[in-house]
């Protein structure tokens, strides 16, 4: 692969002048006045009296106020294991903004008093109701009526879900945006996704109930976090709510009147800041939760099943119990990379608002628990609804669905984004308006094992990760592990056009119990789908979203009999290219989800139709453009870089022109010359060619312009004139066609603390060509370099560096291979193996150019030769040829004497010597023939005839030396 050319200092600076002043535009352009002012009071608002409360119990609170009141106010509510503080940024964009925004800790976290309900209806809807009620106490926010507030609702998570349940409860609040948030927590924390099953031969009547499997891991964050709610050093962490690049939620609240302490409550006491928070309860479990959350989780996490009365705990904690009263305008925000709260929750929440009268607006975005919080934009969309519907401001948002679609385009390692927006919201599973693309998947039966106590178990995403370290999905994606003989696996045929999946798939399967392996239990078969996006050459393997569905069947047939289930797959979004495929993969663990402990054994299979039926919501791109000042600034960057593209463009079109009648031609020379700056020529109208199969040696003293000439051929540097084609492209820096060359030109360069073979492999991954064209094992068995090939590379000798550079040369068997003295540093036995490599190389059609000192070992490899002296051609051909040119013969002969007094009298023919029973002559243009007809017609018995002359002799006479 050729090096990338140097680039010029006066290109440099040029690029470093255009960079500049762009970058000065862009800052002019941006550089605006400070947001405004945001005030904030600390205070101490009065809760709800819950049935178990002894009394009201005591919330913190900040108050963020705008410059202008009166003004509608927004509820922030904060993500589980959150306080006050892990909202306080968003609250304070929403005060810059010209809301009046309150942020609260909810019970049992930060310093607020209580146990944790799980946002059930008698203790923090209650909560979030008091908080209204102060609201519409205050000058500061607008009025609908008396003791009823201009108020609307946000929070991400456990907040989300405050947001609709307090929506669905009180009629006072205006306009909702919970962000990824839950539907029914029951179906969040205990999936099932098989819709349908039954058993063949058996009534439909006989399909089994839908059983929850436990989303362990996620349910063991949210209980640890609960039981740290209160304990937590630092009360502005967030254990559950994921982090963003753009926010610090540790900031101090700055840009207002800061807090004082004393300041006035609601209750006309006074609160204390900075106050300690509430401790646990150290002779309980249970921290902070409440006893029937706490004895809920503990069933769950010890059998891994919930009974009837954990699922109506669940469920009453849902806002699936409300939303049938949820009217008001209600933006849903859903994270695409969230294995803890899918789209699917969101879906659930849309149908069911959308069915109550609700004006419904969902919006897919990149992030989520495992992938981060909302952007910027994301944000400010959030605030222009809530403009629109609590102030009537700025253009109505409209309905329907909006999500995002990452690319395979990547700038400063961050993936590109578009948006899509559709008319209607279409829903998910069972929608008559979601389109469906049916894609085949093949595959045999299979048997998969389910492993003693569950153990080993796959990996599809690890829980919290995103949470923990604000990562995105660019990494969780890839974190997938399928377990061997634990998984089956179909697949599609490569896509011919691109799919954009958005929403859940379905596919029907049939499993059936091994016969004396598969043991009856309580717990069932239980199994994990997941849905892959394959690259052609199986290099990238990714799991969007992370997502696996999980599905129970309860009773399997102890004779095997199989059971057909349409199990609806994980909602995601993905783009899956041409020439992709993907991937359907049933497994029988998953460590994030409880799986049964028992072994067991099933086989599965894809049903009769083998399709997955993937949703396609057509829609227009709606990507919002940037403020006027960065468009601006990228139009003018925009603009230099089309120009320059231009230039280039009308440059590369004059030199990538192709000759159709050298499309099998490895190289043709054509009046090469390289010229310096001080008159000094390298090479001087240099032409020769090269046909498929030759060996050829490129010779010349030292300063004949060989290395200058393989420089231009490799594009490495530009000719001053003449033309160099490779199978009849026109060669330039950087031409496609170089791809078609191996080449060892001046040495190379290694990275020494890695071991020859990672550097063969990292080499071919710069070329972004797939690793199973490198031909790595063919390119190590040619170098010969034994297990030395997995020792680092500083331990290498010349030689050993020298073989390792030849193999790299060797890499995806190029059509024309160029080596520079590749024999440099190698012993005899090594230079006779390379003799027969290159020879064994040739012999297959390809094409090999050899520049050498070593004259002996060119005449022994080369079958042709072109000779260079002082950047000319001076002579090229057969080495046969060259090398008998002078017509200088040697006869091995019976009778010495009588030989050479013949050929003495042979005119012309002169320097007759004998050397045993050799004769040697300067037959001065007398064919070779011709004397060895006279040798036998005068009876000499002739044993061999040949050039005298070795190709040593030829280069001499050649170049002129003696």
């Amino acid at each position: 692969m050729p090096r990338i050319p140097r680039p010029r200092p006066r290109t440099i600076a040029a690029a470093l002048v255009v960079v500049i002043a762009a970058a000065g535009a862009l800052v002019w352009l941006n550089s605006g006045d400070e947001p405004p002012p945001v005030h904030t009071r600390d205070l101490t608002l009065t809760g709800a009296q819950g049935p178990d409360d002894k009394a009201p119990v005591k919330l913190d609170a900040t108050l963020y106020l705008p410059e202008q009141t009166p003004a509608p106010a927004i509820i922030v509510a904060h993500g589980f294991g959150g306080s006050k503080q892990s909202v306080a940024n968003d609250a304070r964009e929403l005060a810059e903004r010209g809301f009046v925004a309150l942020a609260y800790s909810a019970r049992g976290f930060g310093r607020s008093e209580g146990q944790i309900g799980l946002n059930a209806i008698p203790y923090e809807v209650a909560d979030a109701s008091r908080v209204v009620d102060w609201l519409g106490e205050q000058s500061e926010v607008t009025k609908d009526g008396p003791d009823d507030p201009k108020v609307g609702v946000t929070g991400g998570s456990y907040g989300g879900s405050l947001s609709l349940l307090l929506s669905g409860t009180d009629k006072r609040v205006d306009a909702l945006a919970p962000v990824i948030t839950y539907n029914d927590l029951s179906q969040a924390l205990l999936p099932n996704s098989a819709t349908t099953g039954s058993v063949p031969g058996t009534p439909a009547a006989n399909a089994y109930a839908p059983d929850g499997v436990f989303k362990r891991s996620w349910a063991g964050i949210f209980f640890s976090s609960g039981l740290g709610g209160a304990g937590i050093a630092d009360p502005s962490a967030d254990a559950i709510e994921p982090g963003s690049e753009d926010d610090d939620i540790n900031a101090p609240a700055g840009g207002g009147t800061a807090p004082a302490s004393g300041v006035p409550t609601d209750g006309g006491q006074e609160a204390q800041p900075g106050g300690a928070p509430q401790q646990l309860n150290a002779d309980s479990p249970c921290g902070r939760f409440r006893l029937d959350v706490c004895a809920a989780y503990a069933e769950v996490a010890t059998t891994g099943r919930a009974s009837q009365k954990t699922v109506d705990l669940l469920k009453s904690v849902s806002p699936m119990t409300v939303t049938k009263n949820i009217t008001q305008p209600t933006m849903l925000v859903q994270g695409e990379q969230d294995t803890l709260f899918g789209l699917d929750q969101a879906d659930a929440s849309a149908r069911q608002i959308a069915a109550a009268g609700g004006e419904v607006k969902v919006v897919w975005y990149t992030g989520g628990h495992d992938g981060g919080k909302p952007g910027p934009e994301l944000r400010a969309e959030i605030a222009d609804w809530f403009d629109f519907h609590l102030r009537g401001r700025g253009t109505d948002p409209g309905t329907g669905l909006e999500y995002a679609v990452q690319g395979a385009l990547r700038v400063q390692d961050a993936p590109s984004v578009r948006t899509v927006s559709a008319n209607a919201y279409p829903g998910l599973p069972g929608d008559p308006a979601t389109q469906r693309r049916q894609v085949r998947i093949y595959g045999p039966e299979q048997t998969i094992i389910n492993p003693p106590g569950g153990n080993p178990a796959a990996i599809s995403s690890l829980p919290g990760l995103g949470a923990m370290i604000g990562t995105s999905s660019r990494l969780v994606n890839q974190l997938s592990i399928d377990l061997p003989g634990q998984s089956a696996r179909f697949d599609s045929r490569p896509l011919t056009e691109q799919l954009l999946i958005a929403g859940a798939s379905t596919v029907k399967v049939r499993v059936s119990a091994l016969p004396g392996v598969a043991p009856a239990s309580q717990d069932g078969a239980v199994l994990f789908a997941k849905l892959y996006d394959v690259s052609q050459d199986g290099a990238s393997r990714v799991l969007p979203g992370s997502a696996v569905s999980p599905f129970r069947i309860p009773a399997l047939p102890a004779d095997g009999s199989p059971v057909d289930v349409t199990v609806t797959l994980p909602a995601v979004v993905r783009p899956v290219e041409t020439d992709h495929r993907i991937e359907l993969v049933i497994a029988t663990t998953d460590q994030a989800y409880a799986t049964p402990t028992q072994a067991a054994a099933y086989r599965v299979s894809i049903a009769d139709d083998a399709t997955v039926a993937a949703p396609v919501v057509s829609g227009t791109r709606s990507d919002g453009g940037p403020p006027a000042g960065p468009l601006v600034g990228i139009a003018i960057v925009l603009g230099i870089v089309v120009l320059a593209a231009i230039w280039g463009a009308f440059r590369r079109r004059r030199a990538t022109d192709h000759d159709p009648s050298l499309g099998d031609v490895p190289l043709v020379i054509e009046g090469l010359s390289k010229k310096y700056p001080g008159d000094v020529v390298a090479v001087d109208d240099l032409s020769f060619r090269v046909e498929a199969g030759q060996v050829l040696g490129l010779l010349g003293p030292n300063g004949a312009g060989k290395t200058t000439s393989l420089r231009m051929l490799m594009g490495l540097i530009q000719p001053s004139g003449g033309s160099i084609r490779v199978f009849g492209h026109k060669v330039y820096s950087g031409a496609p066609v170089l791809s078609r060359i191996g080449s060892f030109v001046e040495g190379a360069g290694f990275l020494p603390h890695l071991s020859g073979e990672a550097n063969l492999e990292l080499y071919w991954a710069a070329t972004g060509r797939p690793p199973s064209r490198a031909h790595v094992a063919e390119a190590l068995e040619i170098a010969g370099l034994g297990k030395a090939v997995h020792r680092r590379v500083r331990t290498y000798s010349q030689g050993m560096r020298q073989r390792l550079a030849i193999a790299q040369a060797m890499l995806g068997l190029p059509d024309l291979l160029v080596l520079d003295e590749p024999t440099n540093g190698l012993d005899p036995p090594q230079i006779h193996q390379m003799r027969a490599v290159l020879r064994r190389y040739a012999s297959t059609g390809r094409t090999v150019v050899v520049s050498s000192h070593l004259l002996a070992e060119v005449e022994q490899t080369c079958d042709h030769v072109v000779v260079m002296h002082h950047g000319r051609l001076v002579a090229s051909g057969l080495v046969e040829d060259i090398v008998g040119g002078g017509g200088e013969a040697t006869f091995r002969v019976d009778r010495p004497e009588e030989a050479a007094s013949l050929l003495r009298s042979v005119d012309g023919v002169e320097g007759v010597e004998i050397e045993g029973n050799q004769v040697h002559a300067d037959l001065d243009g007398l064919p070779r023939a011709e004397a060895l007809a006279k040798l036998v017609g005068a009876g000499v018995a002739v044993e061999q005839a040949g050039p005298r002359r070795r190709l040593e002799d030829a280069f001499l006479a050649l170049v002129g030396e003696s």
